[in-house]
């Protein structure tokens, strides 16, 4: 009899994350800039897609991805290119599971020198 413990599981395991991502069915253009965009413009589009990111329930798995494959373009799980990028240079591992499949947003967040950001609830209109 075969022995299939040994064999890796469905792929579908690994992105099935993205299925539940805040940001599916959205415009990618939000996330990832065109060509030239620099300023004032790139900043007011990282803000709206980090904003989007802030409460998505997969948050800690983009951003994990992003890290793992040194994803080098976009908003991912909250962090921009250059975050990222201070981030493989500080080191992330450690705030990430044995799988390096989730990571701990908030130390990520600290580790860049800025307060956790958790998600504002809507106000209601009266």
């Amino acid at each position: 009899m075969s022995n299939v413990r040994r064999l890796p599981g469905p792929i579908v395991d690994l992105w099935e994350w993205q299925r539940l991502g805040a940001c599916r069915g959205r415009d990618s253009a939000q996330f990832f800039h065109p060509e030239g965009e620099r300023g004032s413009s790139r900043n007011r589009r990282e803000a709206n897609a980090k904003a989007v990111c802030v409460s998505c329930p997969v948050r800690a798995e983009c951003a994990a991805h992003a890290l793992a494959v040194r994803e080098p373009y976009g908003v991912w799980g909250g962090f921009s290119e250059s975050e990222r990028l201070r981030l493989l240079a500080v080191g992330w591992e450690d705030l990430a599971d044995r799988r390096q499949s989730r990571v701990d947003v908030a130390r990520l967040e600290v580790r860049l020198g800025r307060p956790f950001r958790t998600a504002v609830p809507a106000q209601r209109s009266a």
